[in-house]
């Protein structure tokens, strides 16, 4: 690929790192040119390792322009790449000139890139904030500032995330730290001391008054400690009035700026980072390449990197209390450090490398050049429509299904999502969101949509509301007047009980619906019934069936936070409030006892829809005297997937409750409420289901001993293969779909 860099040329810290790296990664086998809007050490370093570098000063923006468009021409290349406010603003103004895909990488929040500097953050911020809102594509720096961008309105289509990465195989080898101290400030350390460093501007964003504190609560403690602040800035005579006042000033060294940075961190036990805003500091991988324990603040992707207690320590940005206790835990445990620091040093090098950085960064430039040229007056987006944004897990994790299919047929079709909540549907699912109910904004993406899904579960009934059913076959006509394909995704049919409602709907389907999958044998019954003929029914599966659960670790953590010790034995509850549960609560009581002095499983509740399913399962709870637990924390749907993976056994009113468990190969006892319930458990040919009116002690205890005795896993687990394998059929329809819409 000809890629073009563009960067201020003044960049220090982590943005340079990223950017020297990169380039000279990328131009092993690139064509890489490197525009720098300023001389100085950065393009000098970069000139210096051979790479290809253009100096422009920025003194004209408009003359910057020229020189800039001149190069375009002669270099011709098929991506350019901004980093930094002067770079993004001479990016855009470029844009209008060629069409050339141009992406910026967002190195932190550009909102507070000039904190503590009104007159920067007012001119330099706001000319940057308005930059960035003609940049084509965004490249953020850890996903938590990509959520950040989608918070303030930026597409998350036009989005792709990359995390620093560094060569992790050259650490600093056989450096004597007292000699290497001596010299470069006069200190004179000993082998039994605890040295804490920390190198980062001393900033406003940085917040190195949160790490003095801190430290000068651990100091009193243990007073064997030294901090090493490897930075300057304009907060430097403040933080030595604080380091004054606290008394702590034999034990603070000011290191100034500090170049070469690999050898202050092969000299430190302890590496520190306490600021407000980052994306994924350069800091702290490379204190963990020469072997430094890690604290840090819970910012940018800190937290993909560090598993807090195993591999290192997060802390709230501010809260200098609890950074006091993780520098005495590694204070006090030299063992610790140095356990803490290896295992941190193995998954940095496996996740975070540079050769990682470079894979992802190509991957991102293939897809944006793939996207920038797909045609945009092409009839090719999808949009999905259904019950979304209303906290339920079993709609969410439908939702998630069906996208991730989509974009394993695509990966760059733009999809549109009705939701209850579209800022958050935006921000999980990382596709567009229009709220269900603007019919002028849903209309407009039909106009430009190729397929219509109304997207699983059951949403043609009539129990819960008549006008909701009305809204869906609605939909329903109006993307077939606008020329799209229809396809029922997956989904159960009914009941539908009024004679109109049931005539509407049926007029509807057969008339604007072209593929139906189902995912029970009862609704295709219920299709034949009322007479839907015309489009083409599939026996499918729900497709949350194809949702993987979280990671083990993930899964322990969840309930470690909610007081549940993951090593033990459980029965699962997935319980929801409905007509005829307080006349049952007594004998899922009594069955639920039998369950604990039986077998040993202690009853656990599991939530689908958060926080209304939190009331059953503490009446429930409430009426028990075994012990009992309950997921009291909104969890991912993968980590809800997780915890019912891991019982003996699931009773469940809750379809997705018994759905997630079944999938996951574990046995489970409906207690049914609804047509749906007793359609999933027929069709995966489950005799383990009782009428929720009909529930008794003496019904679930055969069942629940059945369940636990191992008879019914082999059963299981076909089951399970069974629903895989027929899940099959909705990708299937859908890309037969989308094959004839594109078609002339």
């Amino acid at each position: 690929m000809r890629i073009l860099q563009m960067m201020g040329g003044g960049d220090v810290g982590g943005a340079k790192t990223h950017i020297m790296t990169l380039v000279q990664a990328l131009s092993e086998h690139n064509d890489v040119c490197l525009v720098s809007f300023r001389d100085g050490p950065f393009p000098k370093e970069a000139a210096a390792r051979g790479l290809n570098v253009k100096v422009y000063e920025y003194m004209n923006p408009y003359t910057c322009r020229d020189k800039v468009l001149a190069l375009i021409d002669e270099f011709q290349p098929e991506v350019i790449h901004t980093h930094g406010s002067k770079a993004n603003l001479i990016g855009a103004m470029v844009r209008a000139k060629r069409r050339i895909p141009l992406m910026t990488t967002v190195h932190s929040d550009y909102r507070l890139d000039y904190m503590g500097s009104p007159l920067k953050q007012y001119t330099r911020g706001t000319i940057n904030a308005i930059a960035l809102r003609f940049m084509d594509f965004y490249q953020p720096v850890a996903d938590r500032m990509a959520r950040t961008l989608i918070s303030r309105g930026f597409d998350p289509e036009r989005m792709c995330v990359i995390y620093n990465g560094m060569d992790f195989t050259e650490p600093v080898k056989g450096l004597d730290r007292t000699a290497y101290i001596k010299e470069q400030w006069g200190v004179t350390v000993t082998d039994d001391e605890v040295l804490c460093g920390i190198a980062a501007r001393l900033t406003a964003v940085k917040d190195i008054f949160t790490c003095v504190k801190g430290f000068a609560g651990a100091v009193k403690q243990q007073p064997n400690m030294r901090l090493f602040l490897a930075g300057d800035g304009e907060d430097e005579p403040r933080l030595r009035r604080l380091v004054k006042e606290l008394g702590i000033e034999d034990r603070v060294v000011f290191c100034g700026w500090v170049s070469p940075i690999d050898k202050f961190f092969a000299s430190m036990d302890i590496n520190l980072l306490t600021s407000v805003s980052e994306t994924f500091p350069y800091s702290i991988l490379e204190g963990v390449r020469e072997g430094c324990a890690t604290i840090c603040s819970d910012v940018g992707g800190m937290s993909e990197l560090i598993d807090t207690g195993e591999n290192g320590f997060i802390f709230q940005p501010g809260d200098y209390e609890t950074l006091t206790k993780h520098l005495l835990t590694f204070a006090r445990d030299p063992e610790k450090r140095k356990t803490f620091a290896a295992r941190l040093y193995e998954k940095a090098d496996r996740d975070f490398s540079l050769r990682t950085m470079c894979r992802t960064q190509e991957e991102n430039y293939r897809m944006v050049i793939r996207r920038f040229a797909r045609p945009k007056s092409k009839r090719d987006q999808v949009v999905i429509c259904g019950a979304y944004g209303k906290g339920n897990a079993g709609d969410d994790a439908i939702l998630k299904a069906i996208v991730q299919e989509m974009r394993e047929l695509d990966p760059d079709r733009r999809i549109t999502v009705m939701s209850r909540r579209p800022k958050e549907t935006r921000m999980v699912y990382r596709t567009g969101a229009v709220y269900t109910f603007r019919l002028d904004q849903v209309l407009r993406r039909f106009q430009h949509a190729a397929l219509y899904i109304n997207g699983g579960g059951s949403l043609m009934q009539d129990v819960t509301s008549t006008r909701s059913l009305r809204y869906y076959l609605f939909t329903l006509d109006q993307a077939k007047r606008a020329g799209c394909k229809v396809m029922m995704y997956g989904c159960g049919i009914g009941p539908i009980n009024r004679p109109g409602n049931r005539r509407r709907a049926a007029a509807t389907i057969n008339r604007s619906v072209d593929i139906i999958t189902l995912r029970d044998d009862l609704s295709r019954g219920e299709l034949t019934r009322m007479g839907i003929q015309g489009p083409d029914v599939r026996l499918s599966a729900d497709p949350t069936i194809i949702l993987k659960p979280a990671s083990a670790a993930l899964v322990d953590e969840a309930l470690e936070q909610c007081g549940i010790p993951p090593e033990g034995n459980y029965i699962g509850f997935g319980l929801r409030y409905w007509k005829g549960f307080d006349d049952v609560i007594d004998e899922v009581v009594a069955a639920a006892e039998y369950a604990y002095t039986a077998h040993g499983l202690t009853p656990l509740f599991v939530p689908i829809e958060y926080p209304s399913d939190l009331m059953p399962a503490e009446i429930l709870g409430g009426k028990l005297k075994c012990p009992h637990y309950m997921v009291t924390k909104r969890q991912s749907i993968e980590t809800t997937i997780g915890i019912l993976a891991r019982m003996k056994a699931v009773i469940g009113i809750r379809l997705h409750s018994l759905m997630f468990s079944a999938a996951a190969g574990v046995p489970v006892i409906g207690m049914s409420y609804d047509i749906k319930v007793d359609g999933f458990l027929k069709y995966i040919g489950s005799r383990t289901c009782i009428q929720l009116r009909d529930v008794t002690r003496d019904k679930l205890i055969p069942l629940i001993d059945e369940c636990v005795s191992g008879a019914l896993d082999a059963e299981v687990r076909q089951t399970a293969e069974m629903l895989r394998d027929r899940e099959r059929q909705n990708p299937a329809a859908a890309r037969e779909l989308l094959d004839q819409a594109s078609r002339p």
